[in-house]
């Protein structure tokens, strides 16, 4: 039998324990838009970029990745590339093919829990539809995750913004919130990335960001900051606002953030900026699986 002082010394380092045994590693997302694969690019073709464009996901590390502007044969190629991560999500077209606004999660780390694409349109489980002005469909794929590291869900939605008609980026924005609401069922951590195709005060990314109660991860880490522009158009293009984001809920803390203009001479992996966030879970969402 232990005695007193030796009880109270057990009882001491197990209670000292125990945050250290729950703490979470800290999530790293990352947002790239990868510029399609059948792009008449030239020098700056897929072909030609395609293995800076891994190299610079492989350097960042992310737990969670969302692409934008990726093709089948692209993420075929990208699932090759990159070990030990699964992926999710279905092309754009109304035959599931065209772009996808693929997630791709690290296996080691996450159990995948429930998943779907939605589109962004009055009827957004009809494969291919389009309304609000826009010419092109659009999608929204997320996940619903739990994170084996923390016990804590996670829900994570990926999309891209119509280019051109701002009626739909505006419809997109509510569309998202609602689904928003509507997924979270557990008071889960929530991150969302993607092209908007709209900066920061464009009044439908300041929509979502109201709406659905969400942050930009970039912004809470470089308030400040002057030189966000991640279109970059293969450098041809004047950096003007960002337009690719990490956001987050109040269960998620940013430790850091950062636009990576890594480049190869003078090639570029895109002609967009991926943007990424290094995340600390809030221990108040754990759940049991």
């Amino acid at each position: 039998m232990l005695s007193p002082p030796t009880r109270a010394a057990v009882l001491l380092l197990l209670v000292l324990a125990r945050p250290l045994a729950a703490a979470a590693e800290p999530l790293n997302v990352m947002t790239f838009n990868i510029r399609y694969g059948t792009a008449p690019d030239g020098e700056n073709a897929w072909p030609h970029r395609r293995e800076l464009v891994v190299a610079v996901i492989k350097q960042a590390a992310p737990d969670l990745l969302g692409l934008q502007e990726a093709l089948r044969a692209q993420l075929d190629e990208l699932d090759d590339a990159l070990d030990g991560y699964a992926r999710i999500g279905v092309g754009r077209q109304a035959d599931g093919d065209g772009e996808y606004s693929a997630i791709y999660y690290r296996s080691s780390r996450f159990d995948l829990q429930d998943a779907g694409t939605f589109w962004l349109s009055e009827t957004p489980e009809t494969p291919g539809s389009t309304t609000w002005g826009n010419t092109l469909p659009r999608i929204c794929t997320w996940a619903r995750l739990f994170d084996r590291t923390s016990g804590q869900r996670i829900l994570y939605l990926n999309t891209h913004w119509d280019h051109q008609s701002q009626p739909a980026r505006l419809q997109s924005a509510k569309l998202m919130a609602r689904r928003l609401a509507e997924l979270d069922r557990d008071d889960c951590a929530v991150i969302v990335s993607g092209d908007l195709n709209a900066a920061p005060d464009n009044p439908a990314t300041t929509s979502l960001l109201e709406e659905a109660h969400l942050r930009d991860s970039f912004a809470l880490v470089h308030p400040d900051a002057t030189e966000v522009g991640t279109f970059n158009g293969f450098g041809q293009a004047r950096l003007a606002g960002k337009i690719d984001y990490v956001l987050v809920n109040d269960r998620c803390t940013v430790s850091s953030a950062e636009i990576i203009r890594t480049k190869q001479g003078d090639r570029y992996p895109s002609d967009h900026f991926p943007v990424t966030a290094t995340i600390e879970l809030d221990s108040g969402a754990a759940v049991d699986n």
